[in-house]
């Protein structure tokens, strides 16, 4: 991971007015006489003319070309356009007379070199597992060099088991399971996004003794019944998936040295039992992925709240529906 690191400059927050438009006029009168907190009357001047000449210098354009240069290809962490960028940036700081430097931290990046979803009964269906390229971002189709999706830092496993839909897989959903007289042990558990930090669904499914994890958007919450998908609005497309970390949030650092940043030299734990690492296998899939494997569970309707908004009854399991899950990670 490449970090540029360099001298901060400082700017104060700007003091705002009363919205009684008497009063504002007043209170700025005020301001520009009486000298900012901290400050002399000289060097509340001074500070007020930098500040100024701050507000005047971001340009739309420069910021414009600039995301432009940043995001013209895949750089997730480690990756050749990731040590660009950060050259890059770190040319323009020393243009602009700052003191700056590149860091380089050692850090525990897991990335997918095997990921299989497949249902195995009552019928067949092989998850596709990918996002097609969009005709509106001439950046999409860079696909060898993009992340495939995928959960950061899940256990590698190989499970077959019955499916079970848990909502968005928080613990009060596991007590409503329970009085429905519904057990996740020995199962794989679907989840769906929202309702808090998505490394939360396999920590509760694994104490609750499921083998492996699915997590999906619902349209309901990210999808078409929220509004328009991309590329006409904001929300998650049929093939979209959220990608992210499922690392336990009780811990900082990096995943081999909790508690502290990654060096070159710190002394590591173990992959194996680390605590950032889930306990089972996760894997996030779109809504297209996620509707036939819904489809195909039966057992008792969810509650109305659980409902989503693909067009099925939402079922709970476990059964007929089984699916085999496969992760692996570089």
């Amino acid at each position: 991971m490449f970090v540029v690191k360099g001298t901060a400059l400082a700017l104060l927050p700007l003091l705002l007015a009363s919205t009684a438009p008497g009063y504002a006029q007043e209170a700025v009168a005020q301001k520009e006489i009486a000298p900012l907190t901290g400050y002399s009357a000289a060097a509340s001047a001074a500070e007020r003319e930098w500040e100024s000449k701050f507000r005047a210098l971001p340009s739309t354009d420069n910021l414009r070309e600039y995301m432009r240069h940043l995001s013209a290809r895949p750089h997730n962490v480690g990756s050749p356009y990731d040590k660009e960028n950060a050259e890059w940036i770190l040319a323009h700081f020393k243009q602009w007379g700052l003191d700056a430097e590149i860091e380089t931290f050692y850090v525990l990046f897991p990335t997918p070199k095997e990921r299989e979803l497949e249902l195995v009964a009552p019928t067949t269906f092989k998850a596709k597992l990918e996002e097609p390229p969009v005709s509106v971002d001439p950046t999409s189709n860079q696909q060898s060099e993009q992340l495939p999706t995928y959960n950061a830092y899940s256990v590698d496993g190989d499970v077959t088991a019955p499916l079970v839909y848990v909502n968005q897989g928080v613990r009060s959903d596991y007590e409503q399971l329970d009085r429905m007289g519904v057990s996740v042990k020995g199962a794989i558990v679907i989840a769906r996004y929202g309702g808090a930090w998505r490394g939360i669904k396999p920590k509760v499914a694994a104490e609750h003794g499921a083998v492996g994890c699915i997590i999906y958007s619902d349209p309901r919450d990210d999808g078409y019944a929220a509004g328009d998908t991309f590329p006409n609005g904001p929300y998650r497309p049929l093939e979209g998936v959220q990608r992210g970390a499922v690392t336990n949030t009780l811990y900082e650092g990096d995943p081999l040295t909790p508690g502290y940043g990654s060096t070159k030299d710190a002394k590591r734990l173990p992959i194996k039992g680390n605590p950032l690492i889930t306990k089972i296998p996760v894997l996030p899939i779109s809504y297209g992925d996620a509707q036939p494997l819904l489809a195909a569970i039966a057992g008792q309707t969810v509650p109305p709240a659980w409902r989503g908004n693909l067009p099925i009854t939402y079922h709970v399991g476990p059964g007929p529906a089984k699916v085999h899950l496969k992760v692996e990670s570089n």
